[in-house]
């Protein structure tokens, strides 16, 4: 999609075409998750529970790439935006090698680091081991997932939300044949164990990295004619990382947040820790369409932004939140009637059934609230106003959820519901508060670009 089609057409029509084939890779990449812990099931119960606390641990390694890729977005989408090719393509250029690099470092510090942190998260003695032979692997192939992040941001500027798609959708179906491959061996590959479903991503990744690489050169934006339009360079690293602060930062807290609601899962057994991780999982199948939604969000705030069309921009949030709301209802219903059976299909054990049905039965009815923070970071970032992402992270990731879970669990002692219930209220408020100041924001730079502003 060419720069003209994203500052011309009607946003309803771009936010369809664009979020469409966001979301449903969204879908086959949880579908993806699923499948490994189906998997992880059929090993053990500890397997389960290895492969959830190991998740969350890496989701917090690779919380860097989300702030760095949706600022290279943005900036690309900026420059995509005001015709300015030769600035959209040194960015695209010098950014992937940013995170890229970034991406290598992460994963080996936390190669290094890894049984230290499992034991941080609170990881028991009985599963540790095999969350260790897990994350190790999906570590040392850090540096491919960064690729295909950063690699995606400059698809995404462009308007091309199809191309991770199918490389989502690709992997979906090539971790079905890998993962019962390298779990149980065959022929000359041995048995793995949990390991196997690790190695089973990392080859996934790079075969989509290949692939993104392949679409990425046909933009025009990436290519290898100049080596040293991939060096650092001083201004485009400052800006980036401008932008890629606070929404990395955010990230990582969401990241950070989640370990800290692992940690206190822990306290509960666990058959808990398994029960969450699935429940986790099944939640993040109904969210797809809004992370799609953010995405297009993002491509459509950075170029009419850039073409100086704030009304658009403006349209953009509205139509975004109007789509989110009606979709987050929908997936509401569908879970209230079937999350049960969704859990029960990947563990049988009674006690991890009903850990994992109570988060979802909670947590289902957080969905407007999600969206709500979705759009706003996606608006906010889009505009290249992303300061408040940060502080609003920190309260809703780290500050509250510390202060709530501490008070729930370890001084009133009150059952695992309790927890998610607490989340609630913080995730309601914050979206309220989030919602008010980026309008806020967007009615400013309406009004600042306007002739008499």
């Amino acid at each position: 999609m060419d720069s003209l089609s994203l500052t011309t057409q009607p946003i309803p029509t771009l936010l369809r075409q664009l979020s469409i084939p966001s979301s449903l890779g969204m879908l086959f990449n949880t579908l993806y998750n699923i499948v490994d812990t189906y998997y992880a099931g059929l090993i053990s119960t500890e397997a389960l529970a290895a492969l959830s606390a190991s998740s969350f641990l890496f989701f917090f390694v690779i919380g860097l790439a989300y702030g760095g890729t949706s600022a290279l977005t943005a900036l690309i989408g900026h420059a995509y935006g005001k015709q300015h090719f030769f600035l959209a393509g040194l960015i695209a250029k010098k950014g992937v090698a940013l995170i890229i690099g970034i991406g290598m470092i992460m994963g080996l510090l936390g190669f290094c680091f890894a049984s230290e942190l499992l034991t941080l998260i609170g990881t028991e003695e009985r599963y540790h081991a095999l969350a260790l032979s897990f994350i190790e692997v999906i570590l040392l192939g850090s540096a491919l997932f960064f690729a295909n992040f950063a690699l995606n941001s400059v698809l995404v500027a462009t308007g091309d939300t199809k191309s991770y798609r199918n490389t989502l959708i690709f992997g979906f179906f090539a971790n079905i044949v890998l993962n019962p491959l390298f779990i149980y061996g065959w022929g000359f590959i041995p048995s793995l164990g949990i390991a196997g479903i690790a190695l089973s991503t990392v080859l996934v990744q790079m075969m989509g990295a290949a692939y993104l690489l392949f679409k990425s050169l046909q933009t025009g934006l990436i290519n290898f004619t100049c080596k040293k339009h991939f060096y650092p360079d001083r201004r485009i690293y400052k800006e980036l990382i401008r932008q890629a602060t606070p929404p990395g930062l955010n990230m990582l807290m969401m990241s950070f947040g989640s370990l800290i609601a692992l940690h206190f899962v822990t306290l509960y057994g666990y058959q808990a820790v398994a029960g969450y991780g699935i429940g986790y999982r099944v939640e993040q199948l109904m969210l797809l369409p809004a992370l799609g939604i953010s995405s297009a969000v993002l491509s459509l705030v950075s170029n009419n932004m850039g073409a100086g069309k704030m009304e658009r921009v403006r349209q953009t949030l509205l139509y975004a939140l109007g789509y989110g709301y009606t979709i987050s209802i929908v997936g509401m219903m569908i879970l209230w009637l079937s999350g049960k059976w969704f859990v029960a299909q990947f563990n049988p054990t009674l006690e991890v059934i009903q850990y994992g049905t109570t988060y979802i039965y909670v947590m289902l009815f957080l969905f407007c609230g999600y969206v709500t923070h979705f759009a706003c970071v996606a608006t906010l970032q889009g505009i290249k106003k992303p300061t408040m992402i940060f502080y609003v992270g920190f309260f809703r990731q780290i500050l509250a959820p510390s202060l709530v879970y501490t008070l729930i669990v370890t001084y009133f002692e009150l059952s695992f519901v309790w927890m998610w219930i607490g989340l609630a209220c913080i995730v309601y408020s914050s979206a309220l508060a989030f919602l008010y100041y980026t309008y806020t924001k967007l009615n400013d730079a309406v009004i600042a670009s306007t002739p008499n502003g």
